[in-house]
């Protein structure tokens, strides 16, 4: 496809547009992309080489694409317009866009391409301090103590731009929780990109994370810039960080050091600035301890920590998201479902949710789907929480009573573990009864479970 002469040799047009904050693309008349600027590569997750002569709307993949005559009508009328929409970028990820679309013309006033700014309109305009304080919890929901404490230190870390560890179980929200920081920070209109470290075999993983340079490898027909170039000036958030090989973690900690590196095959320097957050399922100190983890790299990435707590320790907040979730698909679905019967709730509040917040929503959905009925029975809930809890192994002999403790050989750990399987054993799983035939509450028997790794 042709690109108009008159755009392609612009000088500096690269480094004009990539000082600018907000995302931008030139289109030529043919509504093909002449360039982009850094930041709606990151957005997009395109390099402008791989752009260059793509029509538009293979690349910014909205809802007011070329199909929808408006970026034509720019072009043919001259008329200057703002709209909202969204697009979907290449990780599948849809972001809400206001659009300013402007008509270029050459030094005799013609036509000769269309100027579009996009700016991510999930981050609020203008005065950043002002977003900070009103939206840092945005889409995270929570009353308990425990996950207020985790509000609390948000709004601190979101104001300084050292390196996180964010700390907690699978489906905890750890990926909101960094987002958020990112959306709360001084780097809120950079790019925000993420990167499963567990998602990619070592070698790809590299690539991904710093790029490559043409020929470095077979198969590497072009250069690629890497995650660490796209997010510069804003953060890059590692998620499983766990998970990374030892080779890249001596790669990584060289970047936190020196905000540099080497792309795949490449033997000139980048030089970038990102902030990192990193987040992961596993004990770090456990995996340094054990060799897979490197001590130095550790202490580099837990400047700041933050541990998001499971669902089961967050008191109150269990019946308040079934709620809201409940709520938010009866709306989607087109129901008037207006909670949960006693026996459901009862259910409910006896199951532990190891799959934290992200199962509870699954079992939301299920049971919005599957229910026909303005209240969510027992039969609609999904069927595995009808039966004991698959991690408690039934005895063969009959139920007994806890056996008392001076009869139970071992330390004082053990002995407390012991008697927590038998009573459960003893209550068929139900953990309020549990509770009850250890003369506990069930907050300290579920603080219990979790101290002995009882899922």
């Amino acid at each position: 496809m042709k690109i108009d002469s008159t755009l392609q040799n612009i000088p500096v047009l690269g480094e004009l547009l990539n000082g600018i904050p907000s995302g931008i693309a030139i289109l030529d008349t043919n509504l093909c992309i002449v360039t982009m600027n850094r930041f709606l590569e990151a957005m997009t997750g395109y390099v402008t080489d791989e752009a260059k002569g793509v029509y538009a709307e293979f690349i910014l993949r909205s809802n007011i694409g070329s199909k929808n005559q408006v970026w034509k009508e720019v072009l043919e009328s001259g008329k200057s317009v703002a709209i909202d929409g969204n697009i979907i970028n290449c990780r599948r990820k849809k972001i809400p866009i206001l659009f300013n679309l402007t008509r270029l013309h050459d030094t005799k006033g013609e036509p000769i391409g269309v100027l579009i700014v996009l700016e991510d309109s999930s981050v609020a305009k203008g005065d950043v301090s002002k977003h900070q304080d009103n939206s840092i919890t945005t889409g995270i929901l929570g009353h308990s103590p425990q996950i207020e404490k985790v509000f609390k230190l948000m709004s601190v870390l979101a104001r300084t731009d050292a390196s996180v560890l964010i700390t907690g179980k699978t489906g905890t929200g750890k990926d909101m929780i960094a987002e958020a920081l990112h959306k709360s920070s001084q780097r809120a209109r950079q790019p925000f990109i993420k990167v499963n470290c567990g998602a990619l075999p070592e070698a790809l993983l590299e690539s991904e994370l710093f790029g490559h340079v043409k020929g470095a490898f077979t198969g590497a027909v072009n250069e690629t810039v890497g995650m660490f170039r796209l997010a510069d000036k804003g953060t890059i958030f590692l998620t499983e960080i766990g998970d990374l090989s030892l080779p890249l973690q001596v790669k990584l900690l060289s970047v936190l050091d020196d905000r540099e590196f080497f792309p795949v095959g490449g033997s000139k320097k980048v030089k970038v600035d990102v902030r990192i957050i990193a987040a992961t399922h596993r004990s770090l100190r456990q995996e340094v301890q054990e060799g897979n983890f490197r001590e130095d790299l550790f202490y580099r990435l837990n400047v700041l920590h933050l541990h998001i707590p499971s669902l089961w320790e967050r008191e109150g907040d269990i019946r308040l998201l079934l709620d809201h979730f409940l709520r938010q698909f009866s709306v989607n679905l087109g129901k008037n479902i207006t909670g949960f019967t006693r026996e459901a709730i009862e259910i409910l509040s006896n199951y532990s949710f190891p799959g934290n917040v992200r199962e509870l929503r699954n079992i939301a959905e299920y049971s919005a789907n599957i229910c026909q009925s303005n209240r969510v029975k027992a039969k609609d809930l999904p069927q595995y929480l009808l039966r004991p809890a698959p991690s408690i192994t039934a005895s063969p002999s009959p139920p007994v009573a806890p056996t008392p403790v001076e009869n139970i050989s071992g330390e004082w750990a053990g002995i407390e573990k012991e008697m927590i399987l038998n009573a459960l054993r003893t209550s068929g799983g139900n953990r309020t009864k549990a509770a009850e035939i250890l003369g506990w509450g069930r907050t300290t028997l579920w603080r219990k479970l979790k101290k002995h790794d009882i899922a």
